[in-house]
């Protein structure tokens, strides 16, 4: 997801700085789908500003604390956020599992090392899960209905994670990632 789209989405809601911006990108749990990082957030700011995608509207002054520039969204930014959320809607994008690769030869590892780390990976989805489940609840009466479908989505995503790290454990308990010809069973 493009931070510039976060960003211009955000202030489609109503002005902002940046601070309350990265606030608001944790309530919404976007850390999921976009890596959040401080830096990254203000250069995109920056590029933004530049671009004249937005404008300060406001500059507060605090004599204990840096000055916040409030910026809202201008037009020539909204004709952006309608080109950004439109190719990343259109966006196809390869999804990588990193255990792809061990999964290809793990018929010669040590069974029960891999069922292991495979047991504590069940554990780990299992706590996320919930805690998908439980953000999407939260964030019910909160969000608009598109991003009730994202954590929706995630939610599901997850579940089906679980369920295929469940039985490949189980397969790996059982020793038989070394087995040929036989269906996984559903």
């Amino acid at each position: 997801m493009s931070m510039k789209l976060v960003i211009l989405g955000l202030l489609m809601e109503g002005d902002s700085h940046p601070y309350e911006i990265r606030q608001m990108m944790k309530v919404r749990e976007l850390h999921h789908y976009i890596k959040i990082q401080d830096g990254s957030l203000y250069y995109a700011i920056d590029q933004l500003r530049k671009d004249e995608c937005i404008e300060a509207v406001e500059v507060v002054k605090d004599s204990n604390r840096p000055d916040k520039t409030i910026y809202r969204i201008t037009g020539k930014g909204k004709e952006l956020f309608q080109e950004l959320l439109l190719c990343q809607l259109e966006e196809r994008k390869q999804i990588y599992d990193p255990m792809a690769t061990a999964l290809v030869f793990a018929q010669y590892g040590d069974q029960d090392e891999i069922y292991a780390i495979l047991a504590k990976k069940v554990e780990e989805q299992q706590t996320k899960v919930q805690q998908m489940r439980d953000i999407y609840e939260e964030h019910i009466p909160k969000v608009p209905r598109g991003v009730l479908h994202l954590m929706m989505s995630a939610y599901e995503h997850g579940l089906t994670q679980l369920r295929s790290l469940e039985r490949l454990a189980q397969d790996a308990k059982e020793g038989r990632l070394r087995e040929r010809g036989t269906p996984i069973d559903e």
